[in-house]
C-alpha cells in the first residue's frame, strides 16, 4: 500500500494543488489573478523546452531501432499495428466525445475573450489543399523549426533524422547515442520543471476559476466518466479482439493469463516506462519472439499510447466545446483524430505525461497558453486508466506483430519450441 501511495504521490500533490487553486479562485474571484505570474513562469518553462524535447525523443526512438534482426519486416508490421490500433482508439474516442459533450449546457461565454488573438487568417483559406499540406508539414527555413508554432514540421524533421541515423548503420551509431543521451537529459529537465508544476498549475487554475467561476467543473466529471467507459470498453472488448486476431482462442487465453501483472503494474505506477521490464517478461510468456519483444515494448512505451489518444481526443473536444469551435465537420474530425495520433506519440512515458501532448494541442490548434491548466486537469484525473491502456496495450500489440511476422501458427510453434527447450 505504501508503494502504491508513493507511486501516486506526485499525482496526488498535483491534483491537490489544482483543487486548492480552484477553491482559491472561487473564493477570491477576479482578485485571484494576482497569482497568475507564478503560472506564467511554469508555462514559459514548459514551452521553452518543448522543441528540443520533441526532437530528441522522436528522433532517438527511430534511430535506435537499428541492428535488430529482421528489422525491416518487424518495423513495418509494428507501424501497421500501432497505426491501426491508434486509429481505432481515435475513432472510438471521437465517437464517444460527440455523443457526450463535456460542456453541454455550460455557460462559457466569458472565456471567448481569451481567444481574440486566435482567428483563422485569410491566407490560410487562399491556399490550395496541396499548398496547405506543404505548409502544414514543412517550413522554408531550418530556423523556423525552433518555434513551438511549428510542431508538426518539427516532428517530420525528427522522424527523418532518426530514420537517417538508423539507416546509416555503424557510422550513425554515435549520433544515435547522442540522441538517446539528449532524450534522457531533456526528460530530466522536464522532471526538474515538473517539481514546480503544483505551484504553477495551482496558481493558474486559481486565476482561471476566478475568471470563469465554476462553469467548467461539471465538464471534468463528464470527461472522467466518459473516459472510464471508454477504458472498460477498450480494455475488455478490443484487447480481446486483438488477442483473437493474434492467435485465435488460444491467443485470448494466453493474453488474459499473462495480462494481469502488466495491468496492475500500470495502474500502480502510472508510468509506461516503469512497466517496460514487466511487459517484456509478460510478452515472453505469451510466446512473442525475443527480437520482436525487445523492439516493440520499449518503442511502444515511447510512441504508442492508445490511452493517450483517447485523452488527446477528449482534451481537444473539451477545448473546442469551451471556445465554441465547430467539431462536427469532416475537416474538424480529421484534424482531431490526426492530432490525437501525435499526442499519443509524444506524451512522455512518465506520470501525467510531462504535459507534452497538451502543449502540442495548444500549438497545433492555436489555443492560447493560458488554457494549458484546463486540460492539464484532465491529464491528472485520467492518468491511471490511461497508463493501463498505454502500457498493457503494447503487450497485445506484440502478439499481433508476431502473428504478422511469424505467420498464422506462430503461437502454437512458440509453445512447442518452449516444450522442446525448457528454460
Amino acid at each position: 500500500m505504501n508503494k502504491v501511495l508513493s507511486n501516486y504521490r506526485f499525482t496526488i500533490i498535483l491534483l491537490s494543488a489544482i483543487i486548492i487553486g480552484g477553491i482559491a479562485g472561487f473564493i477570491f474571484g477576479p482578485d485571484a489573478a494576482v497569482v497568475k505570474p507564478f503560472g506564467d513562469l511554469f508555462l514559459n518553462l514548459m514551452f521553452m523546452i518543448i522543441v528540443p524535447l520533441v526532437f530528441f525523443s522522436i528522433s532517438s526512438a527511430v534511430a535506435n531501432i537499428s541492428g535488430m534482426r529482421r528489422l525491416g519486416k518487424i518495423m513495418l508490421n509494428i507501424f501497421v499495428i500501432f497505426f491501426i490500433t491508434a486509429a481505432i482508439s481515435a475513432v472510438l474516442g471521437i465517437t464517444g466525445a460527440l455523443m457526450v459533450d463535456p460542456l453541454k449546457d455550460a455557460d462559457v461565454s466569458t472565456i471567448s475573450q481569451m481567444m481574440t488573438e486566435v482567428e483563422e487568417t485569410a491566407d490560410l483559406e487562399e491556399l490550395s489543399l496541396l499548398g496547405q499540406l506543404v505548409k502544414t508539414f514543412t517550413v522554408s527555413d531550418f530556423s523556423m523549426l525552433l518555434s513551438k508554432s511549428n510542431m508538426l514540421q518539427l516532428i517530420v524533421f525528427s522522424l527523418l533524422v532518426g530514420l537517417a541515423a538508423a539507416m546509416t548503420g555503424e557510422k550513425g551509431k554515435p549520433f544515435a547515442d547522442v540522441l538517446t543521451s539528449g532524450t534522457a537529459i531533456m526528460m530530466k529537465v522536464v522532471q526538474f520543471v515538473m517539481y514546480y508544476a503544483p505551484i504553477g498549475l495551482g496558481c493558474y487554475f486559481a486565476a482561471i476559476i476566478g475568471e470563469l467561476g465554476t462553469q467548467i467543473l461539471g465538464g471534468y466529471v463528464r470527461v472522467f466518466v466518459l473516459y472510464l467507459v471508454l477504458t472498460v470498453l477498450y480494455y475488455f472488448v478490443f484487447f480481446t479482439l486483438y488477442a483473437f486476431f493474434a492467435g485465435g482462442k488460444l491467443g485470448i487465453k494466453v493474453f488474459w493469463k499473462n495480462a494481469i501483472t502488466p495491468s496492475v503494474t500500470a495502474i500502480a505506477t502510472c508510468s509506461s516506462a516503469a512497466c517496460i521490464p514487466v511487459n517484456l517478461a509478460a510478452v515472453r510468456k505469451m510466446g512473442v519472439p525475443k527480437d520482436i519483444a525487445e523492439t516493440i515494448i520499449p518503442l511502444g512505451a515511447n510512441t504508442h499510447k492508445d490511452g493517450s489518444v483517447f485523452g488527446g481526443v477528449l482534451k481537444i473536444v473539451f477545448l473546442f466545446s469551451l471556445f465554441g469551435k465547430d467539431m462536427t465537420s469532416l475537416s474538424s474530425i480529421l484534424a482531431i483524430i490526426g492530432v490525437s495520433f501525435l499526442v499519443g506519440a509524444v506524451m512522455g512515458a512518465i506520470p501525467s505525461g510531462g504535459l507534452i501532448g497538451e502543449m502540442l494541442i495548444l500549438t497545433v490548434f492555436g489555443f492560447p497558453p493560458e488554457v494549458l491548466p484546463i486540460i492539464a486537469v484532465i491529464s491528472t484525473i485520467i492518468d491511471a486508466p490511461a497508463t493501463l491502456l498505454n502500457s498493457t496495450g503494447n503487450t497485445v500489440c506484440a502478439m499481433m506483430v508476431s502473428r504478422l511476422v511469424e505467420g498464422k501458427n506462430w503461437l502454437q510453434q512458440a509453445f512447442q519450441q518452449a516444450e522442446k527447450n525448457p528454460v
